[in-house]
């Protein structure tokens, strides 16, 4: 008979590795990006580790809006950039002692920038956000019926509060830029 592993042990092996690339070179000029994204993962498996059964990776690619506007019309039809971009991997099997890869994450520039003014919020926040709602793509999660969207909002807010992050979801909390006419 094996002998249980102590709770703290247990919950090492619990882990999302993200590997962040910076493709545009734009996106350091954000202060601290890199480590607000790998901040947004260990927030994701501290507050919901009965999503991982073993350990976890995935890449999130820091591109620009042209680069995820030829994926957004090569596999969506769409030929305009969005915000975020997920590629679930399948259902490969690690080897021993390795991470289960999950997928791939494109964020784009100009499009996080400019929602992130539009709603007068940090930038880095918007990042974190869009991080863990790519995440959750990639662990199965969508939001095609209310009630998907309305569960899959939930763990994003939820993970968001640990982070010191207001919930993105709620109606009337981020005033939106308005645009002067002229």
């Amino acid at each position: 008979m094996s002998k249980p592993q102590p709770a703290a042990e247990a919950r090492s092996e619990l882990r999302l590795d993200v590997e962040v690339v910076i493709e545009d070179d734009l996106w350091r000029s954000v202060d601290d990006c890199v480590r607000r994204i790998e901040d947004a993962s260990r927030a994701l498996t501290s507050a919901r580790p009965d999503l991982f059964r073993e350990a976890t990776a995935a890449t999130i690619l820091l591109a620009d809006d042209m680069h995820v506007a030829r994926l957004n019309g090569t596999f969506r039809a769409k030929e305009v950039p969005t915000n975020v971009l997920s590629f679930p991997a399948g259902s490969a099997a690690a080897g021993d002692g390795e991470a289960v890869y999950i997928g791939d994450i494109i964020l784009a520039r100009e499009t996080v920038d400019r929602e992130a003014r539009e709603r007068n919020i940090p930038i880095v926040h918007h990042i974190q956000h869009l991080s863990i709602h790519g995440l959750l793509h990639l662990l199965g999660f969508d939001h095609q019926t209310d009630h998907d969207a309305a569960e899959m909002e939930a763990v994003e807010t939820a993970v968001l509060t640990t982070l010191g992050v207001p919930d993105p979801h709620a109606p009337d909390l981020f005033e939106p830029v308005t645009r002067q006419q002229t």
